[in-house]
């Protein structure tokens, strides 16, 4: 072998031993873990340096690039050995420029501590806890009421949904259905194959370890009131029936079918990275927790891209945790919950017929739905103004729901928004051409 080829396979040996060491093997995070015991540190993700022109071999710019640069990896591997950390996770967040860990702290070590020990690293750019956020929905109950007529729709049990015509979802699929937006939905597995749901689901993807077509209660809640299909003789309507949906698997249930489901600041960092990368126009994040500095870094970030982000408010109604505490993220409370902050935006929450998995339906309550029902307003409202801005579109909806009463009412910002006030002249009406699946 020629010193030229010994060279170049040096080179590609140290580049896959970087590999191996910074991506190590999955983790499922749904098998349980210690989050006690566990901490997020980033450090600076930069470009490493160009060898001179005269010692770079011919093929050394197409060698791949795993997981950051070698610097970042290097300071991560020195990181480890001073602190006794051991690594469970590495990733790279190419907005931020950081190459974030998850490291598992050494036996007795103080959490607390060492925290403030590598806060004070110069070498380190964030380090926080492993934190951990759950989903805000419930089983919910059958209404007893008779069924709302809606003579515009074949779906059989759209006159059960009272949350429907509540924000007058109906009157506004006239004008619009949400065509060609996109939306993030960071959640639990959603079930593509629903019937309910054909030809909505753009894209799967699973940032928990088990596999992106996990077919999960929460997730699959969400997704119907969002988006399910419109005149296809089939269950119920979505709000916005022609919205496409990019279904990020980062929580996960208890047990398999529960209502509630829980997520982490890495599964979510992770969507968060995706929805970035994406061309997803709304993130949809129905769930809460603790205030995250790197969470929040990319909620930032996707919002300085004109990405719309709509959180949940949490059942403790506090207004300082993720996502709902960081400024321009559009909260959402159910309507029912009379004590709700006034400058949340209100939907309904409370027995709300959607979807469940296995092409079943049932009814659901929380803020996680009252979300939802917001969501799919704002891709109606952004598929009429694809350059709308999210203060503007709350506000419009902020203002429906001043005049509507308890809820948002989105046929009445679709009229604000066209300057039209006989859009909403009639509650009912043929809805937009297309609806079908």
């Amino acid at each position: 072998m020629t010193s030229h080829r010994r060279w170049l396979a040096s080179v590609a040996a140290l580049v896959l031993a970087a590999a191996v060491q910074a991506a190590p093997p999955p983790q499922d995070w749904s098998a349980g873990y210690d989050a006690a015991r566990l901490i997020v540190v980033a450090v600076a993700d930069k470009p490493d340096p160009q060898p001179s022109a005269g010692a770079t071999p011919r093929g050394y710019d197409a060698l791949p690039n795993y997981s950051g640069g070698e610097r970042a990896a290097e300071t991560a591997a020195h990181l480890s050995a001073d602190y006794g950390l051991s690594e469970r996770a590495a990733w790279v967040i190419e907005p931020l420029r950081l190459r974030c860990l998850v490291f598992a702290l050494p036996a007795q070590a103080d959490r607390t501590q060492l925290l403030a020990e590598l806060q004070h690293d110069r070498r380190v750019r964030l380090a926080q806890p492993l934190q951990e956020f759950e989903t805000l929905a419930s089983a919910g109950a059958p209404m007893v009421t008779a069924a709302m007529p809606a003579p515009d729709y074949n779906d059989p049990y759209v006159g059960l949904q009272r949350s429907f015509s509540t924000i007058s979802a109906g009157a506004a699929q006239r004008t619009t259905r949400g065509d060609g937006v996109r939306i993030a939905l960071i959640d639990t597995g959603v079930d593509a194959a629903h019937p309910d749901l054909a030809g909505r689901i753009k894209e799967q993807r699973d940032f928990v370890g088990g596999a992106a077509d996990t077919a999960e209660r929460h997730g699959t809640e969400v997704a119907g009131v969002i988006s399910a299909v419109a005149n296809n003789k089939l269950g119920i309507v979505g709000v916005a029936p022609g919205a496409q949906l990019l279904a990020y698997r980062a929580c996960w249930p208890a047990t398999p079918q529960a209502a509630s489901a829980r997520c982490n600041t890495f599964t979510l960092a992770l969507a968060l990275g995706a929805a970035l990368a994406s061309d997803a126009r709304i993130i949809n994040l129905s769930l809460g927790g603790p205030a995250d500095p790197l969470l929040q870094q990319l909620v930032d970030q996707a919002q300085s891209r004109g990405i719309v982000v709509v959180g949940a408010v949490p059942p403790d109604r506090r207004m300082d945790g993720f996502p709902v505490g960081i400024p321009g993220v559009i909260a959402v409370a159910a309507a029912e919950d009379t004590d709700a902050a006034a400058q949340t935006l209100r939907a309904p929450g409370r027995d709300v017929l959607t979807l469940e998995p296995g092409g079943h339906f049932d009814y659901a309550s929380g803020s996680s739905l009252a979300t939802a029902h917001v969501t799919g307003a704002l891709a109606l409202l952004l598929a009429l103004d694809r350059h709308g801005r999210a203060a503007e579109l709350a506000a419009l909806l902020q203002r429906s729901q001043q005049e509507a009463g308890r809820s948002i009412d989105v046929c009445r910002a679709i009229a604000a928004l066209r300057h039209d006030p006989a859009t909403c002249a009639a509650q009912a009406g043929t809805p937009a051409a297309g609806n079908g699946g």
